[in-house]
């Protein structure tokens, strides 16, 4: 039997981890002492690996549950599809933003004689298959990653100080 602290270093997660998947109905302890401490036994420790395994894949909470509520191998494969479909999803949006930043890194000249406008900016990642959600996740990642040259970017596209102030706050 192991207490929440002991479970958490055992399987390298926080003790927030544990405490949150039993806040979520994830991972209950076997039994609790009388002075409160929860104990986690064998069956609660296969259950975590269960989880992390499923956590691992990116299976959100929601998910999770009815997985490991029942012995449904038709769910549980039909839930790992969703999720391969989902990855496969993310990763071809990563690709059209690595094009369309590859399309601007082969013509320079655009951004240094300041001629590429933030219609023309539009426009290339529309063509590159850019919907609203993947340019604001290309701004999300560009800010995270470069804050002084994502702004220096968008004032480079002539937007004025204030759009470029609520670009960066939106994201």
């Amino acid at each position: 039997m192991l207490t929440v602290t002991q479970l958490a270093k055992a399987y390298h997660v926080s003790r927030t981890t544990i405490l949150y998947y039993e806040r979520a109905g994830l991972l209950l302890p076997s039994c609790r002492s009388d002075n409160g401490y929860r104990w986690y036994g064998d069956k609660e420790q296969k259950r975590l690996e269960s989880i992390m395994s499923y956590r691992s894949f990116g299976l959100s909470i929601k998910d999770i549950i009815p997985l490991l509520e029942r012995d449904d191998d038709i769910k549980q494969e039909q839930t790992l599809h969703n999720q391969f479909n989902a990855l496969e999803k993310e990763i071809q949006s990563l690709r059209q933003q690595q094009k369309a930043i590859v399309m601007l890194l082969e013509q320079p000249t655009l951004l240094a004689k300041n001629q590429l406008t933030k219609a023309r900016w539009v426009g290339i990642m529309k063509s590159a298959g850019f919907d609203d959600a993947a340019m604001t996740n290309w701004h999300k990642q560009f800010e995270l990653m470069e804050p002084d040259a994502h702004k220096e970017f968008l004032e480079s596209l002539n937007i004025d100080a204030e759009e470029v102030a609520k670009i960066r706050r939106l994201i």
